[in-house]
């Protein structure tokens, strides 16, 4: 066995063999523009009629093809996966090939030579063989290029499975941004989310010449509900509420918790006739059957909203100011009711 042989066999029995390969899901491969490139290197580095590269347990799409380069192809997955280097300088003088319908029988295949490939964990995953047609010596520096082959296509291979790899972990980093953006309970946008997405609509419709709407919700007489029914059962009232909110609005406005039982709206584009209507209909929402939890029928909810039209100074802050002062004349009107925010209220 030659020094290249020695080398490659030593690295699979590190690796353990493809079957390591199977079960740990790593057979997706190179994209087939790469796989061509290699083919094209192979077949004009060594002068063969083929070269060829398949991965372990992935297996062709079957499309009918009775073409030279499919046979080939065929003939080497036939020979099983490769622990080492392995050649065959005549087929025909081989005892396992011998017989073999490819060599006695057309095409009459006569070299055959075989290198493994290795993911990054040092598992074999696939194979780069060539074949010819004619019976051919292969000498130790011949075994080197054919390793170094396989060595380029291990590189890409590792290239791609980095490149899987982060885009992995950039959609697990936008999915955990989004979390912790997001209020753990209710499933809607936390306060400071919220009050974010407030600064930067206020900035969109000031741009357009629109319009910036909000509402703030609260629940009437939460502290005593949440005494006589529990922090769990009024848990479960919040998550109702938060969902018949969300179905007053429409899929591009927003809806976060801001303090406590408190949620936040925010209408883009909305005056302040549209966010009066919209903080009725919530509030009606709140009160049809079913009844949420054990609050029965007498759960209610009051509303305050501000509009940037009537306050078109303001900015994100102060408009979220006069929403909550609103809220405050609300529950101080006599609450489960909608009170507008008016220059005159500041």
């Amino acid at each position: 066995m030659s020094n290249v042989d020695t080398s490659v066999a030593g690295a699979t029995d590190r690796a353990g063999g493809h079957e390591a390969a199977a079960a740990a899901g790593l057979l997706s491969g190179l994209d087939e523009q790469q796989i061509a490139r290699i083919r094209r290197i192979g077949s004009r580095l060594f002068a063969v009629a083929g070269c060829h590269l398949y991965w372990y347990g992935v297996q062709p799409i079957a499309t009918g093809e009775r073409s030279m380069a499919a046979i080939e192809s065929a003939f080497c997955r036939e020979l099983g996966p490769l622990r080492e280097l392995r050649v065959v300088p005549d087929a025909r003088a081989d005892a396992a090939l011998a017989a073999h319908r490819s060599v006695v029988g057309a095409p009459y295949i006569r070299f055959y030579a075989g290198c493994p490939i290795f993911n990054d964990s040092g598992v074999a995953v696939g194979a780069l063989c060539l074949i010819d047609y004619g019976p051919r010596a292969f000498d130790d520096d011949e075994r080197q290029l054919l390793a170094d082959l396989a060595a380029q296509a291990e590189r890409e291979l590792r290239l791609q499975e980095l490149g899987a790899a982060r885009i992995d972990l950039l959609k697990k980093n936008k999915s955990l941004r989004r979390d912790s953006l997001l209020d753990p309970l209710l499933g809607t946008w936390n306060r400071a989310a919220i009050a974010r997405l407030v600064a930067v609509e206020k900035e969109r419709c000031d741009g357009n010449r629109q319009p910036l709407s909000l509402i703030l919700v609260g629940v009437d007489g939460f502290k005593s509900l949440n005494e006589r029914l529990g922090q769990p059962a009024c848990d479960t009232i919040l998550v109702k509420i938060a969902s018949r909110l969300r179905s007053c609005i429409r899929p591009g406005d927003a809806l976060g918790r801001h303090i406590g039982d408190q949620l936040l709206v925010a209408l883009p584009g909305a005056s302040h006739v549209v966010a009066e209507s919209v903080a009725e209909r919530m509030r009606r929402a709140i009160m049809l059957p079913p009844e949420l939890g054990d609050a029965g029928a007498s759960l209610t909810v009051s509303a305050g909203t501000a509009s940037s039209n009537l306050f078109p100074d303001a900015d994100a802050e102060e408009l979220m100011r006069q929403a909550d002062l609103a809220l405050y004349a609300a529950k101080e009107a006599g609450r489960n009711c909608v009170i507008q925010a008016r220059p005159a209220l500041a």
